[in-house]
């Protein structure tokens, strides 16, 4: 008998609990789903995202910029225009947006400030400095020069430079203490950085020199250290040279910059000789401090964009049916 009722109360409640949730379910029906999500267009969905993606970089601004007790860097950074200019820059922004206490000076090619690099600065989340520097046209590359013909870059990265050194007349106080323990980096818009390589650079006394892969011809160029001290350079061209290293292989102390007005970027020196005419002004081979485990690690790379081929572009050019030019790329 007590068996029994025990079944039978085991069976009266599973028929309350399904009874409960079959009302529950019936009511649900009539609720509306919040499915909004799904109703946006395509180009709402766009915009939703940009719009997360706006405020994820501003908060990631917010977060990097908080670390205000360490030296700041200041990359001068040359550009030109071509079709791959937009997305070189692109892809080097996104890699300085993780680096704090990183001031950016892009200097153009360029007789004036273009619209696609001040739209593209405006929109970038970083604490950045815009300039403009025309390269003299007997200093220019011709079509089909090979690159290593002249010298490229030099009077931005000296245009760079001169904004440094009034900047730096003009600080005062505890603007010009900071400017004391900043430094200058060079960094090219086409190159690969490692985010180890800003901690390596950022404490500089004057000089500090790491590795560079991919350049000159070899897997890596790089000072050779012993003892601590930088006694020659591994290099397949050229070893005599004064300095013989990549634009990318070295940052300079602020505070020599501004106290060495002698010291900038030579326009006419011959094929590989523009990081020696700047560095000769400031050190010899003794007073460079090696980086990146005494210059065994390789955290920067000489790596560039292949140009675009444009056959199928300009045939349809011809046509009148070319890409649409308001369309920036």
């Amino acid at each position: 008998m007590r068996m029994r009722l025990k079944l039978k109360t085991v069976f009266v409640l599973y028929f309350m609990v399904s009874l409960l949730g079959l009302i529950y379910a019936l009511m649900q029906l009539g609720q509306r789903c919040d499915c909004r999500d799904h109703d946006l267009s395509k180009d709402q969905q766009i915009s939703q995202l940009r719009g997360e993606l706006q405020k994820l970089q501003e908060h990631i601004k917010t977060e990097l910029s908080k670390k205000t007790d360490v030296p700041k860097i200041y990359v001068i950074t040359p550009t030109y225009a071509r079709l791959v200019q937009k997305a070189e820059l692109t892809r080097l922004s996104h890699t300085f947006l993780h680096v704090p206490q990183l001031h950016w000076i892009v200097v153009e090619d360029a007789p004036q400030p273009t619209p696609l690099v001040t739209d593209f600065l405006a929109a970038s989340g970083l604490t950045y400095t815009h300039l403009y520097k025309l390269t003299p046209k007997d200093r220019k590359l011709q079509e089909g020069d090979p690159s290593w013909l002249k010298p490229r870059g030099a009077e931005q990265r000296n245009e760079g430079l001169r904004w440094l050194r009034e900047m730096g007349s003009a600080a005062k106080g505890k603007e010009a203490a900071a400017l004391e323990e900043a430094v200058v980096y060079f960094a090219d818009d086409d190159n690969t950085y490692s985010l180890q390589l800003f901690e390596e650079m950022r404490y500089t006394y004057r000089v500090s020199v790491w590795p560079v892969g991919l350049v000159g011809g070899m897997k890596f160029e790089r000072p050779v250290v012993e003892d601590g001290k930088v006694v020659r350079f591994h290099t397949g061209w050229r070893p005599n040279r004064p300095f013989p290293i990549d634009m990318a292989g070295f940052a300079v102390s602020l505070r020599f910059v501004l106290t060495s007005p002698q010291a900038r970027f030579d326009g006419d020196a011959q094929m590989g000789f523009l990081e020696s005419s700047f560095l000769q002004h400031l050190v010899t081979m003794d007073d460079l401090e090696p980086k990146a485990d005494l210059c065994t690690k390789v955290l920067v790379w000489h790596t560039r964009t292949e140009k675009p081929k444009m056959k199928r572009e300009d045939a349809l050019q011809k046509q009148g049916m070319g890409s649409d030019p308001d369309v920036e790329v």
